[in-house]
């Protein structure tokens, strides 16, 4: 079962990052070249623990849909959401928010488990651990963009 860790320093509040990471609309955003929407559950606004949202994407030129629900919340230090329903065949998404002396470092935690048994464990080592991990840093720094913009336009 892969697991992927990323870790991403922002110039930002913790509760500014820990608000736009759960944020729909910016989870949105920080997705463009996946096409990412919300078509369920939770569209738009802040999601909150026993929030779902289904998730619309084009992922390897297929359009997919996921569905994952916030089974846990700790404002603002975090939050943990798992697929109930998707193409993997399970995966739990941990993110976490520490306080730092000049910003945020957002961690990524993310497990998840293909499906398809060996086939699904080969897929994984050829393609789709990379795909992913490049996927969950691409997201983290654009929303590293969007809380530094959104800080900087506080302070001026």
């Amino acid at each position: 079962m892969p697991v992927i860790e990323h870790k991403q320093f922002i110039k930002a509040p913790l509760e500014v990052c820990f608000n736009l990471a759960r944020d729909v609309n910016v989870h949105t955003q920080t997705t463009l070249k996946t096409k990412e929407r919300a078509i369920g559950g939770v569209t738009k606004g802040l999601l909150e623990e026993g929030d779902s949202v289904t998730w619309e994407a084009v992922h390897f030129g297929i359009k997919q849909r996921l569905t994952s629900r916030v089974i846990f919340m700790e404002k603002p230090h975090s939050f943990v959401d798992v697929m109930v329903k998707g193409a993997f065949k399970s995966f739990i998404h941990i993110h976490q928010f520490v306080n730092e002396e000049e910003g945020t470092t957002m961690i990524d935690h993310f497990q998840y488990k293909s499906r398809f048994g060996p086939i699904g464990v080969l897929i994984d080592k050829l393609f789709l651990e990379k795909y992913m991990k490049r996927f969950i840093a691409m997201r983290a720094t654009e929303l590293k963009k969007i809380a530094e913009i959104k800080t900087n336009q506080t302070f001026d």
